[in-house]
């Protein structure tokens, strides 16, 4: 099979999904620039740019002959994403229409709010707390930009992450399985819940903005069947080789008092309802579209348990 012409590609962000991305584009034989605030040495290839992406006129010279501009940003500060996101959304848009780049962005699954069934991409946008709702006006602003013929645009949606580096609950609580303590989650540890790969997301967006026929419209990325906080748990200690985890959930209550004196905590709080009942998301119509598979679960787990013991014996060293 003949390989793709090698284009330009254009990442903002540089977390676990955006240098997921970086590391497939460049293997793919492309060339990438992945912008930060911070730019600093290629880490797989790629060229890096110090940029605040939220400056429209300089993301536009960047993104100037690119075939995709990515968004895979993420403000770290969950309590300042009113201030963070709508600029940033902004510049994006508006360097992918001056450019001519597609919009390829990663999405997640507060946009639809509260749900009583599998989330498909058909559910309306519906987010009923302000960083949910930040995220839906983002898609629709993205997507009207689309109708109108200023730009093309796509995004595919991910659930919680698991993988090496990948910041989500699960991960978080691993550290505590690894250290032999108990393992607390937010919500109800028995109700089953989505997990996504953070490779399987990026390889979705990489054939997301690849494919015109997809474009306009969002695409959940294919996932692992669901499986509980406690079960997911406990099977990463399998993996890991670690006894099996004592697993306790976290009150509302505690959570909306932790809030009180800090903000992260307390802007968490919106999402509360995705752990008290079943979260799970349906990804048939991506799998059926791009005929892409996951990862395999345990290896999931595997790659999550070694990245956080490669970080954990970096920090005591």
């Amino acid at each position: 099979m003949a390989q793709p012409t090698p284009t330009r590609h254009v990442i903002v962000g540089a977390g676990p999904i955006g240098s997921a991305l970086a590391r497939q584009l460049v293997a793919a034989g492309h060339h990438v620039t992945v912008v930060t605030r911070t730019g600093g040495p290629s880490r797989c290839g790629e060229t890096r740019v110090a940029l605040d992406a939220s400056d429209g006129d300089r993301l536009a010279a960047v993104a100037e002959g690119a075939a995709v501009l990515y968004n895979a940003a993420n403000p770290a500060d969950y309590h300042r994403w009113p201030e963070a996101w709508p600029p940033l959304a902004a510049s994006l848009r508006a360097a992918a229409e001056r450019s001519g780049a597609v919009l390829a962005t990663v999405g997640n699954l507060y946009a639809y709010g509260p749900v009583d069934r599998a989330m498909t991409e058909d559910l309306p946008l519906a987010a009923t707390y302000t960083n949910g709702q930040i995220r839906a006006q983002m898609t629709r602003e993205a997507f009207a930009a689309h109708e109108a013929g200023r730009l093309q645009a796509v995004e595919v949606v991910a659930s919680d992450y698991v993988g090496r580096g990948a910041y989500s609950h699960v991960n978080i609580a691993a550290e505590s399985v690894l250290a032999g303590r108990t393992a607390r989650v937010i919500g109800d540890p028995d109700q089953p819940h989505t997990w996504t790969g953070t490779e399987d997301t990026a390889r979705t967006l990489v054939a997301a903005a690849a494919d015109p026929t997809s474009y306009g419209r969002l695409w959940h990325v294919p996932s692992n069947p669901p499986r509980t906080q406690r079960e997911a748990l406990t099977d990463l200690a399998d993996v890991a080789g670690v006894p099996k985890p004592k697993v306790a959930g976290t009150p509302r209550s505690l959570l909306r008092v932790v809030g009180l004196v800090n903000k992260q905590m307390g802007a968490m709080l919106g999402t509360y309802y995705q752990f008290d009942r079943p979260f799970v998301m349906d990804d048939s119509a991506a799998r059926a579209h791009f005929a892409l598979p996951h990862t395999p679960w345990r290896e999931l787990l595997a790659d999550s348990v070694d990245g956080i013991r490669t970080r954990t014996s970096a920090t005591a060293a």
